[in-house]
């Protein structure tokens, strides 16, 4: 039996709370509140430790938290070594299918080869503990092969998105003033390849610090290698500087593990630093509670391991959990809407973690697509990147889930390294909303003066409490960590997440959107992704987008951009019937000023619409960075 609806709650299905890993989260919740460090103790007693912490928080220097000081780890400790000495040694690790239709895997035991033989190669090449290595890949097993040698020698890694300009690029290389590049000549992307080495060539002119380039032969295009800097990959490692023998270094719980960019809409890239310790625990318990991680799941997060999502849960969680990985290289339409339920049913993935903009674009395209495949394997689902609208949310869960896979909608950031509201298999959901507060944390909706908001008052979110899979600082610049996060609710102590915010009466938060993805009204606030939620559930509508531009009366008015479902055509009677059907939806101050038929929208390579783009093209203004963009 599938989870039955009562009003607009889906409760789960007897099975599924029968077999979940976590059975009742009111009570765990109710005791990590009230004993935060024993509870953050005892996760990190799950895994392997070369010596034990002092202490489990240290909050002597805020808000520099400290977490587990004194405790010698490594990552890679977790995510490999300790496999190797169970039956998971010959456990498939790693399952990854290249866009052109290629495929390869590795288990534990090879992936820990490949792993240190690439340690070797960086060792050779001079990379030491503690310097910051970036790296420009594709979605290829190369991309996280790299990424586990980096942490394995006690280097930090800096991944920069495979889709980033020139200048984007040389920018994060400067700021971590990285001597070591490694990328690839190229990867695929809706069946051509993409030129990656010329824009490192292109970046590493502008960032003299470059001293060595490794480079991955993915796709076989021609491209300049310079003499004595740039070194194809495969002749280093079948050469016997990359023996397959190499040691773990240990590392303090605190040593850095990876610094990755956020972009603002405003001002340079914020390096996030994240630390070997706080974020090992916080990762593979939010990844084994949440997503309820059984031995037998093949787990598939279709993001790339160039954002947060890709390094929390594609490669360091999963690992530490002992999951078989799935990792796809290309688009999720190519060649056809079925690519990835035809991959669900090749490999038998059992849970699926996606983005609401990857949900609508294959909604677009309609359930037959799906329903050729058979995609029963599927056990449970989720949802992250930005909050998912409720009629996306229910093509998912009917469609896809087959009415009897719960939807993990969780909200978090690049900041905090894991999820912080989510629900569990067991929780009663409401489509559209992220639930409650993960374990340890404390959640609250704000106005600026730090008062609650009443129950459905929408107001600024913050978290009232440190957790150890927390950024510790930016990059090179300590006053910015805390200016942007904590300054504005100094005395509190809480940091701000940006986001703005409701709580309902039953406690369950919806997020609505980043704070500057409001759009005040005749002295409204409308949540932008509220708008657009509106719009999606009009019949013929796919994807859509909202703006704010001046107006004399108003003070704003809101602005729209659709694109339609296949089959459906543009008219100026249906662009009145849509902002009409946003009006009933949300009432009459909601009723968009214009609506725009459009084939596309500007978005970010992890799938959020830059509203900010379109705002611009409207007002005839400076785009800005556009770096983020995808093509």
């Amino acid at each position: 039996m599938g989870s039955k609806l009562e009003g607009d709650v889906y409760y789960p299905s007897e099975e599924v709370i029968n077999q979940a890993n976590v059975k009742n989260y009111d009570d765990l919740y109710k005791r990590s509140i009230e004993d935060r460090e024993g509870f953050w103790a005892e996760q990190a007693e799950e895994l392997d430790w070369y010596k034990k912490w002092d202490k489990v928080l240290d909050d002597s220097n805020k808000p520099f938290y400290k977490w587990y000081t004194g405790g010698k780890t490594n990552i890679i400790q977790n995510a490999i070594d300790r496999h190797l000495r169970t039956w998971r040694r010959n456990k498939l690790a790693l399952i990854w299918e290249g866009e052109p239709g290629d495929v390869a895997t590795y288990s534990y035991h090879a992936l820990n080869r490949e792993v240190s033989k690439f340690s070797n190669v960086l060792k050779s090449m001079g990379v030491q503990k503690g310097d910051i290595v970036t790296i420009y890949m594709p979605q290829i097993p190369e991309l996280v092969i790299a990424m586990l040698a980096c942490a394995k020698i006690g280097a930090a890694h800096s991944v920069v998105y495979g889709g980033f300009s020139v200048e984007a690029l040389a920018e994060r290389i400067e700021d971590a003033k990285s001597r070591v590049l490694v990328t690839a000549d190229g990867g695929y992307r809706r069946g051509k390849p993409t030129q990656l080495k010329s824009i490192a060539n292109d970046a590493m002119k502008r960032s003299p610090n470059i001293e060595v380039c490794i480079c991955v032969k993915r796709t076989g295009e021609e491209c300049y290698m310079e003499n004595d800097r740039d070194f194809w990959y495969h002749d280093l490692m079948g050469l016997p500087i990359a023996s397959a023998n190499c040691e773990t270094e240990q590392t303090d719980a605190e040593d850095m593990l990876f610094i990755l960019y956020t972009s603002g809409t405003t001002g340079r890239p914020k390096g996030q630093v994240h630390t070997h310790g706080g974020y090992s625990v916080y990762t593979s318990t939010t990844h084994r509670m949440v997503f309820d991680i059984k031995d037998e799941d093949r787990w598939w997060c279709a993001a790339d391991p160039g954002w947060i999502t890709g390094h929390s849960y594609i490669v360091y969680a999963p690992l530490i959990n002992g999951s078989t990985v799935m990792m796809y290289e290309g688009a999720p339409n190519h060649p056809y809407p079925s690519r990835w339920w035809q991959m669900v049913e090749k490999y038998g993935i059992t849970i699926l973690y996606t983005s609401p903009t990857a949900i609508r674009g294959l909604m677009r395209f309609g359930d037959a697509w799906p329903k050729r495949h058979d995609i029963s394997s599927l056990r449970l689902l989720g949802s992250v990147g930005e909050p998912i609208n409720p009629e996306a949310w229910k093509w998912y869960h009917k469609i896809i889930g087959n009415e009897k896979c719960p939807i993990m909608d969780t909200w978090w950031q690049t900041e905090t390294g894991g999820f912080m509201i989510t629900p569990l298999p067991v929780t009663p959901l409401k489509p559209g909303s992220a639930t409650k507060p993960f374990f340890g944390n404390e959640v609250g909706v704000v106005n600026d003066e730090g008062k609650e908001a009443k129950a459905g008052e929408e107001g600024k979110l913050v978290i009232k409490n440190p957790w150890p899979g927390m950024a510790r600082t930016i990059l090179n610049d300590e006053e910015r960590y805390v200016n942007t996060y904590w300054k504005n609710y100094e005395k509190q102590g809480w940091y701000e997440a940006g986001d703005s915010a409701r709580i309902d009466k039953d406690g369950y938060i919806w997020v609505i959107g980043r704070i500057d993805d409001v759009i005040k009204v005749s002295g409204y606030r409308l949540g932008t992704a509220e708008i657009e939620s509106a719009l999606v559930s009009h019949a013929s509508v796919s994807e859509a987008a909202a703006i704010a531009l001046p107006h004399e009366l108003k003070g704003n008015a809101i602005h729209t951009f659709v694109i339609l479902k296949a089959g459906e055509t543009e008219s100026k009677e249906l662009a009145e019937d849509l902002r009409n059907h946003v009006a009933s939806e949300m009432g009459p101050i909601a009723k968009p000023e214009t609506v725009k038929f459009v084939d596309g929208l500007p978005k970010t390579r992890s799938g959020k619409i830059m509203r900010r783009v379109l705002k611009a093209r409207a007002l005839g203004q400076d785009e800005g960075d556009l770096s983020t963009l995808e093509e």
